[in-house]
């Protein structure tokens, strides 16, 4: 988050407010994790978020909600070993479906389960959940309709300097779950995953 007339200077936040307590319609938000020693975060908000005690992280949510919500098969055992290894959730959010499938589902860039993936999309209705997986040349695309049940695709990554996020974590060594942030650090829109701070006046 960047309060208005203060440009430069990252608050953590969610809910409508900064952790440091300005309220929301002051404030820009932006889609990304709170960076606590980040040279432009705010003080307060760092202090507040590294005293906050810690949670899982957004691979390690991810997974646990793949292996509820996802049949068994090649390319969930394939995703929920490359969580396991740190992969990059390059985004995690809830939205009108019409825009997450044009802006950000990437689609038509998979090339493996495309079709029932795209079908989730065409019956979800107005509003779908969606997670996009980095992992070296690969991505995969999760998408969570309404009924629950995960879809999932894969595709090759494309590389382009704008095509990503801020990563909801970084790289991590192979076997070890990244490691566990603060919970008051992040805020969640819509799905978890991803923090208050990318480019939408609230």
């Amino acid at each position: 988050m960047e309060v208005e007339g203060v440009p430069g200077v990252e608050h953590a936040g969610g809910l409508g407010r900064t952790l440091c307590g300005i309220r929301g319609r002051y404030l820009t938000l932006f889609l990304h994790h709170f960076r606590p020693r980040a040279l432009a975060s705010c003080r307060n908000c760092r202090t507040l978020a590294e005293a906050a005690p810690p949670g899982p992280c957004g691979q390690e949510r991810l997974h646990d909600l793949l292996l509820q919500e996802a049949d068994d098969g090649p390319l969930r055992t394939d995703l929920l070993a490359a969580l396991r290894r740190g992969a990059r959730i390059a985004i995690w959010i809830t939205g009108p479906v019409k825009d997450l499938t044009r802006f950000h589902s990437r689609i038509d860039r998979m090339t493996e389960e495309a079709g029932p993936v795209a079908e989730a999309l065409a019956a979800a209705g107005t509003s779908i959940t969606l997670a996009r997986v980095e992992d070296a040349d690969r991505q995969y695309l999760v998408v969570l309709p309404p009924d629950g049940h995960a879809r999932i695709a894969r595709g090759a990554v494309a590389v382009s300097p704008a095509a990503s996020l801020t990563p909801a974590s970084g790289p991590y060594s192979t076997g070890t779950w990244p490691s566990r942030r603060p919970r008051s650090s992040t805020a969640t829109v819509s799905a978890p995953g991803w923090a208050v701070s990318a480019g939408t006046p609230n």
